[in-house]
């Protein structure tokens, strides 16, 4: 690919026009998935920060809420994606959706093995990975909860917890950019990786796997803040499928 065709793409694929719709497709497949699998096969199992975010509109809205959660989510989407393509005034290409699901998927395939390989040089004498077992759960089951791991996850710990650490960081304790953006970072995958053990669906607290998810959630919080959100939200998504494969 040649050199200004390659910068195009870097930097068009992280515009909010790109990186929205290339996320939306996962709320689709998350969504139907959760609505069509029987209550038996996923037994009741949705992602925890889709779980989240809708609970804190319930209590606002009551049994409505996850309904007025998912329409504030879809005008956001509209919003954001509108705004974008006025002031780009470009159209939009499928060669650039192409090379960013090319993109995810090789990312996916580069986190495994970096994660891994950065955990076991960290924690190599502390024993084997303990992370909760999931066989119990279907195959359609475990998809659909990587599917929203990759949306709803990014969403909440990256594109809300990132921005709001970013913007205290800037805006009240006036640090630097580079200050703020690691200040950021390091915090958002720490929660991110102890949220893991909160709620009933909450794995057994161990060092090695709440390690490993915080090297996780660093990778994710970078990937975000280098390539934008949907490239991100595949690569999550892509990377727990390929995780729970192995």
């Amino acid at each position: 690919m040649p050199i200004a065709a390659l910068d195009r793409y870097w930097r068009l694929s992280r515009t909010p026009r790109y990186s929205v719709l290339f996320a939306f497709p996962l709320l689709v497949l998350y969504e139907t998935l959760a609505a069509l699998l029987p209550r038996t096969a996923t037994r009741g199992v949705r992602n925890g920060a889709d779980v989240l975010l809708k609970s804190a509109f319930a209590s606002a809205f009551g049994p409505s809420g996850p309904i007025v959660f998912g329409v504030v989510l879809l005008a956001a989407c509209v919003y954001i994606v509108r705004r974008d393509m006025r002031s780009s005034g470009g159209q939009l290409q499928g060669a650039i959706f192409a090379g960013m699901l090319g993109e995810s998927i090789l990312l996916a395939m580069a986190f495994g093995v970096i994660v891994g390989v950065i955990t076991a040089r960290l924690l190599g004498a502390f024993g084997a990975l303990a992370i909760a077992p999931v066989e119990r759960l279907s195959w359609a089951t475990r998809i659909m909860v990587s599917l929203g791991a990759g949306l709803y996850e990014e969403l909440l710990f990256r594109v809300l917890l990132v921005g709001a650490l970013g913007a205290l960081a800037t805006r009240v304790f006036g640090w630097r950019p580079r200050v703020s953006v690691a200040f950021s970072v390091i915090t958002a995958a720490l929660i991110f990786s102890a949220f893991h053990y909160i709620g009933p669906y909450g794995d057994t607290l161990h060092l090695q796997s709440f390690v490993f998810r915080w090297i996780a959630g660093l990778g994710f919080s970078l990937l975000y803040v280098w390539r934008g959100f949907g490239i991100d939200a595949w690569t999550h998504a892509l990377y727990d499928i390929l995780l729970l494969a192995t």
